[in-house]
């Protein structure tokens, strides 16, 4: 694949091997490394084998005196229907930045990321870094709002959010939750 260095890029293929923190990934026209730096401490229940489908989306590393690898940002596995989330950048980094395609592209779907600023009964606030989003969960089959079950979003958690964006009257533009995805929690 012929991409200059710290380009973004989204490819999908199948996993060749596997290694504690990187993956060979055969993508049709040739085999590239993939490391996941700082991966997702939720992967853990999960490792990835040879034959998984993946969509990894990340930045190219191609350091001088280094092999030319693929750094993920997110890793979709098809037959779990599940990304996991890792350091786009080297160990060394200060921030980083997640990138995510959705996949399978859903048309007018829309994905928001960022950082949990107000939290109610039943909708809660993402700051983008650019707006304020309203968020509405109670179209989801769950309330990740309440003190039931395994989710539980709570100020300062970085969230991914995909939903329909919905014009209320009333409470104005928000985005009607389908999936919420905590990438880390504010504790």
């Amino acid at each position: 694949m012929v991409a200059p260095d710290d380009s973004w890029i989204s490819v999908s293929g199948t996993v060749e091997s596997v290694t504690h923190d990187a993956f060979v990934l055969d993508y049709g026209e040739g085999v590239m490394t993939v490391e996941m730096d700082d991966g997702d401490r939720d992967a853990d229940g999960y490792r990835l084998v040879r034959g998984d489908n993946v969509t990894v989306n990340g930045r190219i590393d191609d350091d001088l005196f280094e092999a030319r690898t693929l750094e993920a940002s997110s890793v979709y596995v098809e037959n779990i229907d599940t990304y996991f989330y890792a350091s786009a950048f080297d160990d060394e980094a200060i921030n980083d930045v997640i990138v995510t395609v959705q996949t399978p592209v859903v048309i007018s779907a829309t994905t928001v990321q960022g950082t949990v600023t107000e939290v109610g009964s039943e909708e809660f606030v993402v700051d983008t870094g650019l707006s304020k989003v309203r968020v509405e969960v109670d179209e989801l089959a769950y309330n990740p709002l309440d003190d039931e079950g395994y989710q539980k979003i709570e100020v300062g958690n970085r969230v991914s959010v995909t939903g329909q964006i919905d014009d209320d009257l009333f409470e104005g533009r928000e985005l009607v939750a389908d999936s919420v995805i905590t990438l880390s929690s504010s504790s």
